[in-house]
């Protein structure tokens, strides 16, 4: 599989701990310091495997699994639709490296 292709939920999940790129459709966040919120539907997320597996009414009502995010982008498990790993980092250039 392609690094920088979006996965389906449905189709398969990070690995317990693996932090991504997650597609949350419709999400809207409020920005620091203005009264007015912004689309950001692509987040970084941490997938956390099973994480409502012992409170079985928070599993029943959101799924077993949970997505850690930066802040509070924090996100129930149905709300994200896709993921992908994160990328690489650029590399170095030897100017850069030099500085």
């Amino acid at each position: 599989m392609a690094k920088d292709t979006w996965t389906s939920c449905e189709d398969r999940l990070p690995r317990d701990g693996q932090r991504v790129l997650g597609v949350v459709p419709g999400n809207e966040v409020l920005l620091p310091g203005k009264a007015r919120f912004e689309m950001r539907e692509v987040l970084v997320l941490r997938f956390m495997e099973n994480f409502f597996a012992a409170q079985p009414d928070k599993a029943d009502a959101h799924g077993r699994h949970f997505w850690s995010g930066e802040g509070a982008s924090n996100q129930y498990f149905e709300a994200v639709t896709h993921w992908m790993p994160m990328p690489e980092a650029p590399a170095q250039s030897n100017e850069e490296a030099d500085a």
